[in-house]
């Protein structure tokens, strides 16, 4: 199956300007995508970044037989026009390869989440995220295309309906745990595994988790906060 990952290459995360530097938040991003392309790969699909700018793959610190079924496309359009741009289309009668879509920050997703997404069956299998985003989705309906813009989980509902396609909904902790907001990086510490790279790369960056009250937040070491 293809597997559509997009990516912004410049300026990423920046709802995350007040706990990470500029260059800080590309080194996470970056992991991000890295441990995200790693899932596909051992999923058993070759992705194919759909990045805003031109990406060197060297920089993700891929191994080396990820790397070699990494793709990368550059498509400087919005988030909803690229990815429109790779769905399926009508060809001469016979049913359209699916695409599958995969946010490049789903920190925490493996390759069983994936299967879960591709194995769900339906037209369109759709993996939400907190407050009503998509986070992943397989769309093997020629009439279906996304629109990313505000609740888009409902908005793909509703697209389903209007096309006549089936639509399936996964439930997912890990697909459905997308890192935008300085609180979304305790989820990374507490589920990322010793070997993902974004875990690591926050506790390079000094992170480190902190109980208080019964919650669990995230606390910076001093000596590691940038100047």
């Amino acid at each position: 199956m293809q597997v559509v990952v997009p990516f912004a290459a410049t300026e990423p995360k920046t709802r995350l300007a007040d706990v990470l530097t500029p260059a800080e938040r590309t080194s996470f991003a970056r992991a991000m995508l890295a441990d995200v392309l790693t899932a596909v790969v051992e999923a058993g699909h070759e992705p194919t970044v759909l990045a805003t700018a031109p990406l060197d793959l060297e920089t993700l610190e891929l191994a080396a037989d990820v790397r070699a079924a990494v793709s990368v496309a550059v498509d400087e359009r919005s988030l909803t026009e690229a990815v429109n741009a790779r769905l399926p289309e009508r060809g001469d009668g016979t049913d359209p390869d699916p695409v599958a879509v995969v946010m490049a920050d789903l920190a925490l997703t493996t390759a069983d989440a994936l299967e879960s997404l591709c194995s769900a069956g339906g037209d369109i299998a759709v993996a939400p995220g907190r407050g009503g985003g998509t986070n992943a989705l397989v769309v093997a309906h020629p009439d279906f295309r996304v629109d990313y813009h505000g609740a888009s989980y409902l908005d793909h509902c509703e697209i389903a309906r209007d096309v006549g396609a089936t639509l399936e909904t996964v439930d997912s902790f890990r697909l459905g745990t997308d890192v935008d907001e300085p609180a979304d990086l305790v989820e990374v510490l507490v589920h990322g595994t010793e070997t993902d790279r974004a875990p690591a790369r926050l506790r390079e960056f000094g992170f480190e988790l902190e109980r208080t009250d019964g919650r669990v937040t995230v606390a910076r070491l001093e000596e590691s906060r940038p100047e």
